[in-house]
């Protein structure tokens, strides 16, 4: 054995035996208890950096860790590979996107087995390559069947700069969430999935996520956005249209004022026709359907808007109620109008008051007579309903029901549920995606692919590998791709233009992964039924809403297409935190980035694994520490000494009898049974690594230095260094292999069990301690052998008898006779 550790040599042995020996492959088909564990698949954009580095090394100590707890586990890795990025960064270096996407993907995954990860590398896929997206058509097609995927003509979000549409997720305070420049609005046709089918259910089962974060679903609960109430119809006054608007107070529909449509109601195309006011309306909704892009959906703005010069009636009780176009209304939440109550909803109390419109007061809280003329905010306290018809007197919330029964019963208004969440917008208007297979022909219409055509490949890239072989412009602008003729007819036709949100093949790749090589169809169902769901996922928070959301979509979706089994894709949820330095993000931008390779260059990829862990729990932010680094080596070299200096320890017998052990051999000895419980429980409970790598170096100060290591009855040694081997093995995989087939041991790491603790062994040995009052003996309290001073007199003076005994007296003195007695002195 080298008396160095020279981490390059180890580090490239074992990866070696590891692509050779393939410890970590599995059956599509199970044979004992399984656990998926998956981070979310990387962006190759051409390096990783230290966040994938705490991520894949958190997911990789769980996945070595189950295996030796007896799981057969699944641990994939693949590329999330199509994109705007790699379209633009191919544009800027003069090379195709399918080039600068695998050249990516070679170097990165070179990266990622530099760092020790346990990947079943047979199980690798590529988002890009028509063997995978072949399969996501095939499920457009049968979703197209299902009413689950339609085209519509709408006012998207639109990014200039790439040229593309933007789901409303993907806009973060008015830019586009990849290149930050400002998003605008466009009409235009475009594809969309419907997962509001889904609302409902997606609301209901976050209560089953129990482990998964209460912030994610929180985050969730909120985007999906149900409310109750009642939907009402107003009559537009001298005219055939109505106004249906919904409201989760019908208790206040006699307070209704004025009425307030979003800008993008189709009413207000026609509205104010003729009328002197049409067009300062048509001015104001271009200027705020441009202010709208710029700003985020909870961002507060100045409440503005213009009246219309029409007027609506109220139909509970005849009041003709002005009509304003208002910046404050949502087209995506309700129905786009909203009725005005300004006497008890402070968004429309500050309207009217800007406005000079009338606030009337429905609504008296008890003990409080309200006068919406001297208000100095809305009212939203329950209380008696006032000025309300036949309903006055009654208590608001009780009145809710009666109005909604009211307006069915009269034909004009009926119970109602709305969510926030919005149908999908899949659409985008660049090359580097999955082409949409359907075909616009004149005679037929929209004409799906037959299933037996697919898969509709990407121009300008090789059948098999998807790799380039020409054309990346967009495909509206290519016609040799469009020109094509009808599977209905057979005469010319148009092919679509657009491709998929790449938020598409991420939201059903972990399943792909259970039978990467089906040929059959997007899975194979016993592979579905033996793995899925996904055991462990892991991956940032911010996926809350975008990915994490449509991939609970997509599995309910395919559960009901009758392609998997399960509800929901992810029992357990890990939201890792950032890596910073300096207190901020590392970003290429901000020039603070350390890279991993350089690390493992210098370190050693154990050494950056175990800094990675030790230097915060997961969920939080690790801050980047040059000193941690060099301390997580220092651990490893003394580690590395300890066990090279007493390698004789392992030809031995490993039996311990603790009755024949001396003192020093005996603390090692439940030392060793302490640690394996603390990191056992450190594990399984919240994955705290950092508190399983310090109870490992706890074990190593109580064995001590090689010297002093000499002196223990060499069993107790034994098991010290070979618990110790056991325990870091997840976490440092070569450094560990490496000692542990040093040190004469036939099986390797990666086929061993997780070591099993003994509650006897590990329980603290007890004193008898005398406690005495001015030196007459009071009392006798049972500690841990290691019990300090300070704790013995708390636990003295804490005592039920000394209490008595002392009779409110302050000790003068209290005096310590180690693990014999306290004298209290009074």
């Amino acid at each position: 054995m080298n008396d160095r550790y020279d981490f390059k040599a180890i580090e490239h042995k074992w990866q070696q035996r590891w692509q050779e020996e393939e410890p970590d492959r599995v059956a599509d088909v199970l044979s004992g208890k399984k656990y998926y564990v998956l981070e979310m698949f990387p962006y190759p954009s051409g390096r990783i950096h230290m966040g994938h580095v705490r991520n894949y090394t958190i997911g990789d100590v769980i996945a070595r860790y189950k295996r030796m707890r007896g799981f057969e586990v699944l641990h994939p890795m693949g590329w999330d590979a199509f994109g705007l990025p790699a379209e633009n960064a191919a544009l800027k270096h003069g090379t195709h996107p399918a080039t600068w996407t695998h050249e990516n993907i070679d170097y990165m995954r070179t990266q990622l087995k530099a760092m020790g990860l346990s990947y079943d590398w047979r199980r690798e896929l590529a988002t890009c390559t028509p063997e995978y997206y072949r399969w996501e058509q095939q499920l457009f097609l049968r979703m197209l069947a299902q009413g689950l995927a339609y085209r519509r003509e709408t006012t998207v979000n639109w990014c200039e700069d790439c040229q593309t549409v933007l789901a409303r997720e993907q806009v973060i305070e008015g830019a586009c969430w990849r290149c930050d420049q400002q998003v605008l609005p466009r009409n235009m046709a475009g594809w969309f999935f419907n997962i509001t089918r889904y609302a409902e259910e997606l609301l209901s089962d976050l209560d089953s996520l129990t482990g998964w974060p209460e912030r994610v679903v929180a985050m969730q609960r909120n985007w999906i956005g149900k409310s109750t109430g009642l939907a009402c119809d107003f009559q537009v006054e001298d005219g055939e249209e109505q106004i249906t608007i919904f409201t989760t107070r019908p208790d206040t529909i006699f307070g209704v004022t004025f009425m307030s449509l979003a800008v993008e109601h189709p009413l207000l195309k026609t509205l104010s026709a003729g009328l002197p006011q049409h067009e300062a309306v048509q001015d104001f909704i271009r200027e705020t359907v441009i202010a709208k892009q710029r700003a985020s959906l909870e961002q507060e703005t100045e409440k503005r808007g213009v009246f219309t010069g029409r007027y609506c009636i109220n139909p509970f009780n005849g009041d003709r109620v002005p009509i304003y176009a208002a910046n404050f209304v949502l087209m995506e939440y309700g129905t786009g109008a909203v009725m005005a109550v300004p006497a008890h909803d402070q968004r429309d109390f500050e309207f009217a008051r800007a406005y000079g419109l009338p606030v009337r007061v429905v609504v008296q809280p008890e003990g409080e007579e309200l006068q919406g003329e001297h208000m100095a905010e809305a009212n939203t306290v329950a209380g008696l309903l006032v000025n309300s018809g036949d309903f006055t007197g009654i208590e608001s919330e009780a009145a809710q029901q009666l109005i909604i029964n009211h307006a069915q019963q009269q034909g004009f208004g009926r119970p109602h549920i709305t969510y926030k969440l919005r149908d999908w917008g899949v659409s985008r208007q660049r090359y580097w995606g999955a082409p949409i297979p359907v075909v616009h022909c004149p005679d037929c219409g929209i004409v799906p692919v037959p299933e037996e055509d697919l898969p509709v490949l990407l121009p300008g890239t090789g059948a098999l590998t998807g790799k380039d072989s020409g054309d990346s412009r967009p495909l509206h602008q290519q016609e040799d791709f469009l020109a094509t003729s009808c599977p209905a007819c057979g005469k010319p036709a148009r092919r679509e233009s657009d491709t998929f949100d790449t938020f598409v093949e991420s939201s059903w790749y972990f399943i792909r992964y259970v039978s990467p090589d089906c040929t059959s169809g997007l899975v194979d169902k016993n592979a579905a039924a033996a793995w899925l769901p996904v055991d462990q996922y892991i991956g940032g928070v911010e996926h809350a809403i975008l990915h994490l959301l449509y991939s609970r979509f997509f599995t309910k979706m395919l559960r009901d297409l009758g392609y998997v089994g399960v509800d929901e894709p992810f029992t357990n949820l890990l939201t890792q935190g950032m890596v910073l330095k300096d207190g901020f993000k590392m970003s290429k931008s901000k020039g603070n980035v350390e890279d991993p390779s350089t690390l493992i260059e210098q370190y050693g990829a154990d050494t950056v694994r175990l800094f990675s862990l030790f230097a915060a729990p997961p969920e939080r932010d690790l801050d980047w520490n040059p000193q941690g680094v060099e301390g997580a080596s220092r651990f490893l070299v003394r580690v590395y000494r300890l066990v090279a200096v007493n390698l004789d320890c392992f030809a031995g017998e490993s039996a311990v009898n603790p009755e024949q052990l001396d003192v020093a051999s005996r603390q090692v000895y439940r030392k060793t049974h302490q640690t394996i419980r603390r990191v056992t429980e450190s594990i399984e409970s919240n994955f705290h690594f950092n508190t399983a790598i310090a109870g490992v170096m706890e074990l190593v100060n109580a064995i001590g230095s090689p010297e002093e290591a000499g002196k223990l009855d060499t069993r107790v040694l034994r098991q010290g260094l070979e618990t110790i081997l056991l325990l870091l093995f997840p976490m440092a995989p070569h450094f560990c292999e490496e000692l542990w087939q040093a040190s004469g041991h036939g099986r390797q790491l990666t086929k061993s069990a997780w070591p099993r603790y003994s509650e006897e062994a590990a329980r603290e040995e007890e004193l008898t301690i005398v406690v005495q009052v001015n030196g007459k003996l009071r009392g006798k309290l049972q500690v841990p052998e290691d019990t300090d001073d300070e704790t013995l007199k708390k636990m003295a003076l804490q005592d039920e008898k000394i209490i008595q005994f002392l009779a409110g007296a302050e000790p003068k003195k209290i005096i310590v006779v180690r693990k014999k007695l306290v004298n209290i002195v009074i």
